[in-house]
């Protein structure tokens, strides 16, 4: 059997999380594979949950190497273990801890099945696009990729914000909303689905551009193929915006012209061989559930 390396990361807010990382670390254990672990959340399972056992290392920011990543938490965990990946073209298998888990195949039961199916080979990688951002007034910092969404916002106690936008150099229109989500197909079953934005199945080659709160009768959320270069600047009575890329925010000046537009690398993650899109559309989000009798 070969040798396999996993690199683990969680959240440390889910303390139901004990039994299941005792039972991941076992099952790995059995199989000699080398672990290392986040060490930040290392160090929630030692002193807070009292889980004591010896990784071959720890992982600091995004310097690591191995086979297979494993995020054990929910969709926002899943999107920080993405952003750790980066462009390193890891495989990324989500368990589920938290309630939607849309991101991850496998619930906190199915670990010992998912760790089979990775040592049989029986699991698909499905390809998911990133969306770049790019400021070329050098305001915005932090990582700029989004494997969901990138969206700019009014600040919570300004009123909505004026955003032109620009698709492949050409005007589209003025946005008067509270924020406007540019989201890919995987980000279409979050924020953006959350205000209206249309459901896009995994593989699709086109993104979303998804207003919130427009305040006109006449804007509808618009789909774009996925190679479209979506430019933005923002006006508003208050001197700052909010950019949120994967949920995280941070303040941009007035001003700031945005470019974003399809990263040159993708995620991949582990997916069930016999799972599909639309069941867990089914499943997880009740799709066409009828509660009459």
């Amino acid at each position: 059997m070969k040798q396999l390396c996993f690199a683990i990361f969680g959240n440390s807010y889910q303390a139901n999380k004990s039994s299941c990382i005792h039972e991941l670390i076992a099952l790995l254990e059995e199989r000699n594979a080398r672990l290392f672990i986040d060490s930040t959340f290392y160090q929630y399972l030692t002193s807070e949950l009292s889980i004591h056992f010896s990784p071959e290392g720890l992982i600091e920011g995004s310097d690591f190497c191995a086979d297979f990543v494993i995020s054990m938490g929910g969709d926002g965990t899943f999107l920080e273990a993405a952003r750790r990946v980066g462009n390193k073209g890891i495989p990324v298998l989500g368990i589920n801890m938290g309630r939607l888990g849309f991101l991850s195949d496998y619930q906190s039961e199915d670990i010992a099945s998912a760790i089979e199916h990775i040592y049989n080979g029986t699991y698909r990688i499905e390809e998911r696009s990133l969306l770049m951002v790019e400021d070329h007034s050098g305001n915005i910092q932090g990582y700029p990729y989004a494997l969901n969404e990138v969206a700019v916002l009014k600040h919570d106690n300004s009123s909505m914000i004026s955003i032109d936008v620009e698709i492949n150099g050409e005007f589209l229109t003025t946005y008067q909303a509270d924020g406007l989500i540019v989201n890919t197909a995987t980000g279409s079953t979050g924020y953006a689905l959350s205000v209206g934005g249309p459901i896009i199945a995994p593989g699709s080659d086109i993104i979303g551009l998804v207003p919130i709160a427009p305040h006109s009768l006449t804007v509808r959320p618009l789909t774009l193929s996925a190679d479209a270069e979506v430019s933005m600047e923002v006006k508003s009575r208050s001197d700052n915006f909010m950019l949120s890329i994967d949920g995280r925010s941070e303040s941009a000046l007035v001003g700031t012209k945005i470019l974003i537009k399809k990263a040159p690398h993708t995620i991949k993650v582990l997916k069930r061989s016999e799972g599909s899109f639309f069941r867990t559309l089914r499943n997880k989000l009740m799709w066409g559930a009828d509660t009459r009798e």
